[in-house]
Parts: C-alpha cells; structure tokens; sequence
C-alpha cells in the first residue's frame, strides 16, 4: 500500500492545478475601436420634390362649328406652324344655306334698285325704300355668318409647336361643346415645372435665402435641377420664376413654378420628374452615418474622453446628404467620437482608441469641401 501513496498524491496535485483560474482570462475586455475628429466644413446637398411638365404655351384647338371631321391634315408629334390646317369638317350643309343666302341678297338688291327710282319721283315714300335696305343689309350679314362658318370649317393652328395627342379622328362628329379638344398644340421650346412645398420647407426655404421681401429673395432662389422619369439628370439648370405665397388650406403646401430650356425638345408637354433643390451648409459640423445610433428616435454618438472612457451624447440632425449626417447642435468641431461599433457601447465604458480620418468613414469626398 504505501507504494501506491506517491501517486494518488501526484493525481490531486494535476487536478488541483487545471482548476486553478488562469491570470490571462481574468477581467473585463478593452475593445479597439477607430476613433475620429469630427470637422466643420462647406457641404452641398439638395431637396427633391415631385414635378409635373408643361409647355410654356399650350393651345387647345376646338371646333368652332358643329360638323363631321372629313379630313386629319396632321399626325400626333409633327410639328406645325401659326395658321397651318390641321383639320376639315364637312360643309355641305353650310355651302347650300350660303347659296341660299345669296339668293336672297340678289332678291333684296332688286327690290332696292325699283324702289329707287319710284321714291326721287315720289311715288313711293323713302321709307319703303328703307325697310328694302335693311333687309337687303339682312340679307348680307346672314350670308356673311354663314360664309365665315363656313371658314371655321377649315381647323388651323392656333400657334406653333407640336401635335399632341388627336382624340377625333375622320367621320368624328364635333362641336364647340365636346368634351375633348380635336388636338392640343404645345410650344416646349421652353417648359414650366409645377411644384409644391410644405409649408415648413417653405418657411425654411425662404430663411435660407438672401433678401429681406419676396421679391428680392426670387431673384436669389438657387438654379435648380430635372431628374427626368428615367433617372437621368436633364442637361440644362431651371429657374424658379414664381411662387404664390400663399399655403393651401386643402394641402398645406405653396406652390411654385419653374421654367427650363428645351432646345432638344426632349421633354414633353405633361412629363413628369424630380426637381432638386441645391442646399448648401456653410462650416457646420459633419459626423458619419455610420458613427451613430439610433434610440427612441433620437440619435446619438459616444464621445470619447481623456480617459478613453465613452459616454453618449445627442445630436440634433439638420440634414442627411449621402452617408453623411449634418449636424445642427450636440456636438462640436474637433470632437473625438467613437468611428464605428457605437451601437455596442455602454456609457463609461473603456476602449483602446484607434484614429482614423474621418474621410475613410464619410466616404462622400466629392461633395464635401475644405
């Protein structure tokens, strides 16, 4: 037995040395996390509102006349000038009741020419010879309706642009009452851009612009720009002509108008799109998207102290331009915060600083300006 001593007390020895606590495991883990400045500096970023498009001048062109249509002398999109016949309603009917007030014209001047001589010898009185005049003058004024009717028969363009859509086609009966034009005809060589702001964005729109009245702050509303229905930008900046200054109480929004050039005549009457409003901050404060955290609808950042502890801090957003947050108050200039990881943070709590630029983590250089 006492041979067997010296290794059962080796065993309690291994054993009581694998459960001893090993140093290296022991306490609470400082993580690394990259840590930036935050800058003030220049940025531009803009505001998109809904746009519908029209042509500065369009003309709806109607019949005048009640009548078949017996001829379309143009297609949809053609372009066409001041004067030039679009459309031919049937005038059959208006060319028999015009022969007939021709007749009735030679019968009245025959009537006046015998009563002429009877009255200078006072056969007749000259009132008789009246009463034959005015029914002669009658007679001319009816043809003379009839005869224009007969013009309006023959549909020209009101002024010179581009064909939209022709909602009547041959053997169409129209009239000066029908529900639709028998076409309208556009002039896009310039094009008006319809849209509206809320009334906050309004208030704010016009406290960011130069000028103490309405009129002087329009003539420094920015340039604007035209997403066009594809995606694409439009070639050429618009301008904001005018705005009604007044909030409707049905949307309470105000509504404004902008004109663009159309030489390439690329957009069309009634298209629609984006309308961008630049906006640019001068020296404010910039933090990443991505150094912030979101809670109870309010965001934060953990700003890092001297003693590379961390504590987080609100900031009051004033705009969102790429991943880049502008910052109004909470924070300032030259302030260390914690780059990224910032959602899994606790107040107080201690990191190992790694500084980064904060470039490598805004990753929007194009539009951010020393």
């Amino acid at each position: 037995m006492k041979r067997y001593i010296p290794f059962l007390a080796f065993g309690f020895w291994v054993s009581s040395c694998q459960n001893k606590p090993q140093n290296h495991l022991s306490g609470p883990q400082i993580l690394s996390l990259p840590v930036i400045r935050v800058p003030a500096r220049d940025i531009e970023g803009s505001i998109s509102y809904p746009v519908s498009l029209a042509g500065v001048v369009n003309a709806e062109v109607r019949a005048k006349i009640p009548g078949y249509v017996t001829h379309v002398l143009v297609d949809e999109g053609a372009y066409v000038r001041q004067g030039q016949p679009l459309f031919r309603l049937e005038t059959q009917s208006l060319t028999e009741d015009a022969q007939a007030a021709k007749a009735t014209i030679d019968a009245a001047q025959v009537g006046v020419d015998q009563l002429k001589p009877l009255v200078e010898q006072n056969i007749v009185s000259q009132v008789q010879l009246q009463t034959a005049e005015a029914k002669l003058a009658q007679a001319k004024a009816t043809y003379k309706s009839i005869s224009a009717n007969i013009g309006y028969a023959n549909i020209n363009s009101p002024i010179s642009g581009y064909v939209g859509r022709i909602a009547y086609r041959q053997g169409s009966l129209v009239d000066p009452g029908s529900p639709m034009p028998l076409t309208t005809v556009s002039n896009t060589n310039e094009v008006y851009g319809y849209f509206s702001m809320n009334e906050a964005d309004y208030v704010d729109f016009l406290q960011k612009t130069e000028g103490t009245t309405l009129a002087e702050k329009m003539t420094h509303f920015p340039k604007v720009q035209l997403k066009m229905a594809n995606g694409e930008m439009y070639a050429h900046a618009g301008k904001i002509q005018t705005v009604t200054a007044q909030v409707d109480p049905a949307t309470g929004t105000v509504s404004f108008r902008a004109t663009f050039p159309n030489p390439e005549h690329l957009i069309a009457n009634g298209s629609s799109g984006t309308l961008v409003i630049p906006r640019i901050f001068k020296n404010v404060v910039l933090v990443p998207r991505e150094s912030t955290f979101e809670q109870q609808g309010k965001t934060y950042v953990f700003k890092l102290s001297e003693d590379t502890t961390v504590s987080p801090v609100i900031i009051d957003i004033a705009d969102v331009i790429n991943n880049v947050l502008v910052v109004r108050s909470g924070l300032e200039a030259g302030t260390e915060i914690v780059g990224q990881g910032a959602g899994t943070l606790q107040d107080k709590q201690k990191i190992k600083p790694v500084m980064k630029s904060f470039d490598s983590l805004a990753k929007s250089p194009a539009i951010i300006f020393q």
